[in-house]
């Protein structure tokens, strides 16, 4: 909250002279399922800014270009700097894995650059979707989207939307399920669903969904425990017509 606040108080540094950001989905990482528009933006751009490991997805469209990378939590200041670069006559593509609208980088931009210069968001392929590509078809009804990181929102909230989900049935998408400084709350969600869900009810995990290093697992809500969860996985928990 203290750093979106910096950013509300905050004045572009230039007077904006032509230049734009466009924020680019680069969906899963694989180029075959880039979209032909976001294709067109990364060649448009005069400079790309990213997290290195987004960045790093598009290496071999990006060696003629001007490239600006930094590690995580650096989102705020991505976005800064994408202002100040647009707004110094640069087109920049701010490039996000998956749908940039789905914990993304496009609220944080369109949130800086607060109409200072043009900003189009491009939407790419989310986890979601390439993940249910991969495990066949279990999203073929109305379905719930929940992160499991409590860096933004707190646990208590996401106990209860994964309370909420189970008792309208929803299939649900866990994204970033574990990592090294939350590697509990996996199992914690699992144990809040246990009690009322079917233990048989259908998981699928897939880890690197669409990338080289893709691996999937077809398992049970009792026993998803024992296959591997981390920052690259996203689960699928059925409902009681998933089969």
């Amino acid at each position: 909250n203290d750093n979106n606040t910096e950013t509300k108080d905050r004045c572009c540094n230039h007077q904006c002279s032509g230049g734009k950001i466009m924020v680019v989905g680069l969906g899963p990482g694989d180029t075959d399922l880039l979209t032909p528009r976001a294709l067109a933006s990364i060649r448009e751009a005069d400079l790309i800014i990213g997290y290195k490991t987004y960045v790093d997805l598009i290496q071999d469209l990006i060696s003629d270009k001007s490239v600006i990378s930094s590690g995580m939590r650096k989102e705020i200041d991505r976005a800064r700097l994408a202002v100040d670069e647009a707004c110094a006559g640069k087109n920049v593509a701010v490039v996000s894995s998956g749908d940039p609208g789905v914990y993304g980088m496009a609220g944080i931009v369109l949130e800086v650059a607060r109409n200072k210069v043009p900003v189009e968001i491009i939407p790419g392929v989310t986890a979601a979707t390439s993940s249910a590509s991969v495990l066949g078809a279990p999203l073929m009804h109305d379905f719930a989207v929940i992160s499991l990181s409590d860096l933004l929102t707190p646990w208590d909230t996401i106990s209860q939307r994964l309370r909420a989900a189970a008792a309208g049935d929803f299939i649900m998408v866990l994204y970033n399920p574990r990592s090294k400084g939350r590697p509990e709350n996996i199992n914690q969600a699992r144990e809040i669903l246990l009690p009322l869900l079917n233990p048989q009810t259908p998981v699928g995990i897939v880890r690197c969904a669409q990338r080289g290093e893709q691996s999937s697992v077809i398992t049970t809500l009792q026993d998803m425990l024992d296959s591997e969860i981390d920052m690259l996985t996203t689960v699928i928990i059925g409902n009681t017509q998933t089969r």
